[in-house]
């Protein structure tokens, strides 16, 4: 263990955290204190499903979808590629690096969300097309540093709709400022709460 380093790469999850325009903001209160129950404080949680640091379930843009309990475990166990894209505006596949052999995941740096209390106005478009590149190269899931893999005014999803086509999975709302593009593990497991769109996660990225 004194060799593992470990980079938390979730959001904070707060009164302060942005949510999505429109949906649920995140809340947590002391439901029950200690001194009403007579041994415990019990908290309870409103939140989105898509707040924060979060898998997105294909049932999200897809009525016949997956759900969140149905997904695949290990596609959010695995080795992640972080890579730099934060000097560009549009990511396309001829923007990224081949992967190295064994990687799975692939993490996109952009760093275009600078204050994490606030949502951001815009961020990179990331082109539909890099789904058959993941597809290729035998990668399973994306991971992003903003909000969405899509623009915040899109109603067609279509980057969305391309991960969905090539059974490709998407991990939104990452923390890479800290992190040095290269060879990771990832731990980014959603709960497993029945029907859901989508779920919050702790994801940490591991070396040893």
């Amino acid at each position: 263990m004194a060799n593992k380093r470990i980079f938390d790469i979730s959001m904070e999850l707060s009164g302060q955290t942005p949510q999505w325009p429109g949906d649920q903001p995140f809340n947590y209160r002391v439901a029950v204190t200690k001194e009403e129950s007579g041994s415990v404080n019990v908290g309870e949680v409103k939140t989105s499903t898509h707040m924060g640091t979060h898998v997105d379930a294909p049932f999200h843009y897809d009525n016949d979808g997956l759900t969140i309990e149905k997904l695949p475990l290990d596609v959010y166990l695995s080795t992640a590629q972080v890579m730099s894209v934060s000097h560009l505006d549009h990511v396309e596949p001829k923007d990224l690096k081949t992967p190295d052999s064994g990687v799975t995941t692939v993490l996109l740096k952009t760093g275009a969300w600078k204050d994490r209390t606030k949502f951001p106005e815009t961020w990179p478009i990331f082109d539909p097309s890099i789904a058959a590149w993941l597809k290729e190269h035998n990668i399973r899931l994306l991971g992003v540093d903003v909000p969405s893999v899509d623009p915040e005014t899109s109603k067609k999803l279509e980057t969305h709709q391309a991960m969905n086509r090539e059974q490709r999975f998407i991990l939104e709302g990452i923390v890479l400022d800290d992190v040095p593009e290269g060879i990771y593990q990832l731990a980014a497991l959603p709960l497993k709460i029945k029907g859901a769109d989508g779920s919050l996660v702790r994801a940490i990225l591991y070396t040893e």
